[in-house]
């Protein structure tokens, strides 16, 4: 399997032959070589906080009164700021300013990203077949972030000491936006059909996640996320591996527990590193029962204040 979010997606050798022969598989891949892939349209204020986020001159001010140009999403960073993942002291905070620097400027980005991609997913303008691909795939990342922080808190809970610098809502936004390319590849499927060109359902999901890695990594490096988001999103190092446990080695752990819950053949294919922690964070969360998982995920997501 290439790409994490697709562990609902059963693999049809076949059908992802055709898709890779289609061409609309060309047209993708003439879009990735050039760079050139449409990115989501996402909110004005979203592109404003993601360019300030990286630049060293800006302030907490700054990002505050950017985000008071969007209530929905003023809303949205007030209420993940006093959620129990994200506010670590527990001190409720009622201003955007105070929200800010609790979280910090780059957490913002990750989260109002998040939150536009997840939105975007949701109310897209696309037809029936194409939005429900969406809305699938925001239950999937919704899932496989929750998954990941269940994860990380095992670690922690095991490891405490060695373990304190994997981050809960980290793997939380990580997780979210693994699949971040899957939005420019449907976009870009509604509109070659809307052209009058055909191609067959189950071969474009295949298409999608063989492709989707690609896509993410063009969509993340342009937006300015970091090495962890990249490598979750391609399920693939970008840097040379050391001994810690990475955010790719989340999200492979969590990959492999929710393979695990769905019985998925491609279980018996699926290699996991881990260390020995790993191994004792694998055996613990295996032997929940489907409800008892099911419960930590809710759990977790309502937790998160998404």
């Amino acid at each position: 399997m290439e790409h994490l979010s697709f562990y609902w997606l059963p693999t049809n050798r076949t059908a992802l032959l055709s898709a890779l022969e289609s061409e609309f598989s060309r047209l993708v891949e003439r879009s990735v070589t050039a760079g050139n892939v449409s990115l989501p349209p996402i909110p004005d204020v979203v592109l404003k906080i993601q360019r300030l986020s990286v630049l060293d001159t800006t302030s907490v001010a700054q990002i505050a009164d950017c985000l008071l140009e969007d209530p929905s999403l003023s809303a949205v960073i007030l209420r993940v700021a006093n959620s129990v993942i994200f506010n670590r002291r527990n001190i409720t905070c009622t201003e955007l300013h105070t929200a800010v620097s609790r979280l910090g400027m780059l957490r913002v980005r990750d989260i109002v990203t998040a939150q536009a991609i997840e939105q975007l997913k949701c109310t897209a303008g696309i037809d029936k077949d194409c939005k429900k691909i969406l809305i699938d795939s925001a239950k999937v990342s919704r899932e496989l972030g929750a998954t990941m922080v269940l994860v990380v808190e095992a670690y922690k809970r095991l490891a405490p000491e060695q373990f304190d610098y994997l981050e809960r809502e980290k793997a939380l936004l990580v997780g979210l936006l693994a699949d971040i390319g899957l939005y420019c590849l449907v976009n870009e499927y509604h509109h070659y059909l809307a052209k009058g060109n055909y191609l067959d359902h189950d071969i474009a999901l295949q298409l999608f996640q063989s492709r989707c890695s690609d896509i993410s990594q063009i969509v993340l490096k342009q937006w300015g996320f970091d090495n962890d988001f990249i490598e979750v999103a391609t399920n693939r190092p970008q840097v040379e591996r050391d001994d810690k446990v990475h955010y790719l080695d989340i999200a492979r752990i969590a990959y492999h527990l929710l393979l695990f819950r769905r019985q998925d053949q491609e279980l018996e294919e699926h290699e996991v590193e881990f260390d020995v922690t790993g191994a004792e964070v694998l055996f613990e969360l295996s032997n929940l029962s489907d409800d008892e998982f099911s419960d930590n995920i809710r759990t977790v997501l309502h937790a998160s204040g998404f």
